[in-house]
Parts: C-alpha cells; structure tokens; sequence
C-alpha cells in the first residue's frame, strides 16, 4: 500500500519537495482556493520521484480537450508522474461557481473520460479523433494543434465519487477510484467495493491492478489536549459532509439517516459552530480511526489494509512532525 500526502501548501514547491525527502509515494493537489494544474507544475521542478496528483481536479468544469491539453503537458512536465484525479463535484457549484451545464453527471463523466482517452489516442497513436457524445463531440485535431506522442503516455485517470453510480463508472472507464473522506469501512465494503467490482465486469476485468486510494480520517494526538483537538476538528468536518444530501447514503447504511436532515437544516440556519456536536461517539468511531499515535498504523491496517491500494491520512489539526514521521514509516514498514 503507497502512502500519499495532502498538500495544503499548494504553491510552495518546497512543501512537495520536503514530502519527497520524507518517503511519500505521492503528492495530492485539491481545487479549492487553487489551481492544483498550477500547483503541480511548479513541483515538478523541484521533484524526481514523488508521484503528484489533483486531489481532484473538478472535470465537469472544464472541456475534455482543454483538461487532455493539460494534462498532457504535466504528464510530459513531471516525467510520468501524473495522478490525474477527477471529480464531478455538485450541482450548485457546477451550476453558480463555474457556470457550467450540469445535465446528468455519471454519463457526462462518462463521455468526458472517454472523450480524453479519445483525444489522447489522437496524439499518441494517430488515431482520427471522432469522438461524438449526448454530452461532448470532438472531432477535429489537425496537424498544428496536435504535440504528438508524449514519451510517458497518457497519465491514468481516476474518478472520486461516494455513491454507487459513479463509483461503478470509475470501475469501468477509469485506472483508480478516489474513495471519499466521508465513507466508512461497512459502506466500503458494502457499497463501494461491489459497486467497482460490477464496472470492473462491465469492462471484461476485474480489481487487479486497478487502484484504491483512501482518505481515513484519524484522530490522534500526544496528549489528551491534542486528541480533543483532532476529535473535534474530524467531528466538524464529518458534519459538514453529513449535511450534504448527496450524500445521506453513507448514513442511511448505518441507520443515521435523520442526521443528515437535522444538520441540513443547521447549515441553512448558520449554525455551523453547533454541528459537530450531533457526531457522537459512535458515529466518530465509524468514520475515523481514533488512536495513540503509535496505534494508528496498525489500526489503519486493520480496517484498510485488503481495500486501499493507496492512502493519505485525513488530519484535521496540524500533527507533530516527528509524530507523523513516525505513523508514515509504521505504515510503510508492513506494507
């Protein structure tokens, strides 16, 4: 199992260059308030190893050729180490912060991973490009627009998602799945492992050499000071993704489906300070891993070690340095 690292510092190639120093296999970029394109462009240049990824990139915002283009050019700019990461995001945001068409978001995601293979196929194979979609058509690239084969290839693709549609697309139409922060152990197993598994068939393959990436939230900390900290941060934030009606699945699994109407109405009344207070010890316990720092890695291990291919922890308050060090290497010592 590789062990990533989100980068919070997204602009500062320094920050990418000291995760390389300490071992990670991969670096993730987020589009939130940056670019992750820029971002791991700027750390291809003072990297040689580190795997860099957009952690995701938001695919329904943007045009398949335009991404491919890009994507192309990292590929080429960090020597092949490109983890392209893509999310649909939700409709609100799709709609009023990108002002984008949001139509019908699995198959347009759909026709936009095989409108990029299409179009990289164009430049790498000399395959005409004919790609025409529901949702997407790209049928010109002549000679002036096209850079030709990259030596590296095409970067692997991979879908993040919650829910069993778009997870099963991932299954057939991309190289990974992304699985999302707010997923517990049974509804992985339950829900999304089966879901992968039917695309995977869909496609005539099945999970071998298909990649997992996790995101576990986990709660530790040297003293009882920093684990309260940490468990209020994960409770925060756990409610917030509660909230989010998309995803009431997760809680429905566990019979907590009433609590995502509650803190749904808690957002819509401000009181976003008072959320984490309805995630109680149960609920922590399902979404997080809660640990002594040196329990973390093998409680991981436990729960996650047979699903992830690949993944980064999911902190909520800034954790010991050596602490960290510490987890990562316990992590990578069994795997």
């Amino acid at each position: 199992m590789l062990i990533d690292i989100s980068v919070d510092r997204a602009l500062d190639p320094d920050a990418v260059g000291a995760a390389e120093a300490e071992g990670y296999d991969a670096a993730w970029f987020g589009e939130t308030a940056h670019d992750p394109m820029t971002s791991i462009a700027l750390a291809a240049q003072r990297t040689s190893r580190i795997q860099l990824g957009t952690g995701v990139a938001i695919a329904l915002a943007r045009s398949p050729m335009t991404l491919a283009m890009t994507a192309n050019d990292l590929q080429l700019a960090t020597g092949g180490r490109l983890l392209l990461g893509l999310g649909s995001q939700v409709k609100a945001h799709v709609t009023r912060r990108f002002s984008m068409p949001w139509v019908a978001p699995v198959p347009q995601m759909r026709e936009f991973v095989l409108a990029l293979r299409a179009i990289w196929r164009s430049w790498h194979e000399g395959e005409p490009l004919d790609f025409t979609g529901e949702h997407y058509a790209h049928t010109l690239m002549t000679p002036f627009f096209n850079p030709g084969p990259n030596p590296y290839g095409p970067p692997p693709v991979l879908l993040a998602g919650v829910g069993t549609h778009m997870s099963a697309l991932a299954g057939e139409v991309a190289d990974g799945f992304m699985c999302h922060g707010f997923a517990t152990e049974r509804y992985l197993r339950e829900v999304i492992v089966p879901s992968l598994q039917r695309g995977r068939a869909r496609a005539g393959k099945d999970l071998d050499g298909f990649q997992i990436s996790g995101l576990p939230f986990v709660v530790t900390g040297r003293d009882e000071a920093e684990m309260a900290a940490a468990a209020a941060g994960v409770r925060e934030q756990i409610a917030f993704y509660a909230a989010t009606p998309a995803y009431r699945a997760v809680l429905e699994l566990h019979g907590w489906g009433e609590l995502q109407e509650e803190l749904n109405a808690m957002t819509k009344a401000g009181r976003w300070a008072e959320m984490g207070d309805l995630i109680d010890e149960d609920v922590l316990d399902a979404f997080a891993v809660v640990a002594e720092p040196e329990d973390v890695a093998p409680a991981v291990r436990a729960r996650y070690g047979d699903l992830f291919t690949r993944l980064h922890l999911y902190l909520k308050t800034d954790l010991d340095r050596d602490v960290l060090r510490s987890i990562r290497e316990d992590l990578q010592a069994v795997g």
